[in-house]
């Protein structure tokens, strides 16, 4: 059982009917930042992170003060 053109077409009909055109788009436009600002975070972690840190310093600082 495969999905027809006629069944994709009705989804989508019912998608607009119930959210609207400009719902849909600033929906759209929301998700479109929100990938943007993944990226460019992802590509100032890879900038940053150049000189690799070593976590058992950090562990034996925290040990000595309790």
């Amino acid at each position: 059982m495969s999905i027809g053109i006629w069944q994709i077409a009705i989804v989508v009909i019912l998608v607009v009917l119930l959210f609207g055109r400009g719902k849909i788009s600033s929906l759209m436009g929301d998700v479109a930042k929100g990938i943007k600002s993944f990226k460019k975070g992802m590509a100032s972690d890879t900038n940053e992170d150049s000189e690799p840190k070593n976590i058992s310093d950090n562990n034996q600082d925290t040990d000595k003060k309790e």
